[in-house]
């Protein structure tokens, strides 16, 4: 059997042979005719993720179904996912639960970690951090960095946990190392304020370029702010513009608010008040107090937008930091 499930693999993943798509498909359809769970797990992640086959996830659920039933902890993750999500079969948060439980107990990381979320989350489950906690744990001793991170994430804001923050910055620095953005994020957080840590604002700085450079919003801003002030950079109100751009064109509110301060004062963007009221307005319908007190104030000065008094009020707030 070890044998056959080599040549299995090779074909698919063009390990010594030439990448051969419809020859891999048709050898995993080969093993699977012979109930082997290993090919019936591969070929579902085939029509799950349109790799070879056209996308099918309905074929991927009832395949990750067959080698579940022969206990191969990875489909009953992978099923499990289906059911969390709805993806090929109806979304029941129990059953997910359920086959989640089976992989956990057979040490399967991921399972762990996904019932870990089923608990912390409460679904399909009665809530309880405790048990959200212990199974990240489990999860995380295998070096699983998202459950690494929320157990860092537990123990920062002790949730199930005693609340730690030297624990925390130690989970996170662990998911950091493996290049996970929340985890660096939240490291460099920590550095910056010491939390956890001795106080370290340019190692929180080199934290937030990491996260950043994959694309991580709040990095993005955090990043913009150290350049603003000119905190362990050289000050660049330029640069602060670009990174408050970035994280503003993925709905971060408080980097729209931040770019929009830069185009009302002219601050490493040309001034314009106009565009400053549009980047408030973003932010205020995503209920940012700030922003709405900042463009209640511009409806009020008729700066940027044509003055309305009645207006003002209805946008006005109180400011927030």
């Amino acid at each position: 059997m070890a044998k056959s499930e080599a040549l299995f693999h090779r074909p698919v993943r063009g390990e010594g042979v030439s990448q051969d798509q419809a020859e891999a498909v048709r050898l995993c359809r080969l093993a699977a005719e012979h109930k082997q769970a290993d090919a019936h797990f591969h070929l579902g992640n085939c029509f799950y993720r349109g790799e070879y086959v056209p996308q099918d996830r309905a074929e991927a659920a009832r395949l990750f179904r067959l080698a579940a039933e022969q206990e191969h902890a990875d489909a009953q993750n992978n099923l499990g996912t289906c059911y969390r999500k709805g993806e090929g079969v109806p979304q029941d948060w129990a059953e997910a639960a359920r086959l989640f439980r089976l992989a956990a107990e057979h040490k399967q990381a991921d399972a762990q970690y996904n019932l870990g979320l089923c608990y912390y989350m409460g679904e399909g489950v009665p809530q309880d951090w405790a048990e959200a906690a212990r199974l990240y744990r489990l999860a995380a001793e295998q070096k699983h960095a998202d459950a690494q991170y929320n157990l860092g994430l537990c123990y920062y804001k002790g949730e199930g946990v005693l609340q730690d923050w030297a624990e925390a910055a130690r989970l996170f620095r662990l998911a950091a190392e493996q290049k996970h953005a929340d985890a660096q994020f939240y490291l460099g957080g920590c550095f910056y304020r010491g939390e956890g840590v001795p106080q370290d604002r340019a190692e929180a700085v080199r934290l937030y370029r990491l996260a950043a450079e994959q694309k991580h919003a709040s990095a993005h801003f955090n990043l913009g702010i150290c350049y603003y002030m000119g905190e362990c950079v050289p000050q660049d109100w330029a640069e602060a513009a670009r990174l408050y751009r970035f994280a503003a064109e993925q709905n971060h509110a408080s980097a729209q608010v931040n770019l929009g301060l830069c185009y009302r004062i002219g601050e490493g963007v040309p001034q314009d008040r106009a565009e400053a009221a549009r980047l408030f307005r973003l932010a205020a319908e995503q209920k940012h107090a700030s922003a709405q007190f900042k463009l209640g104030a511009c409806y009020e000065s008729g700066e940027g937008v044509p003055q309305d008094l009645a207006e003002a009020p209805r946008r006005d707030g109180p400011a927030s930091t």
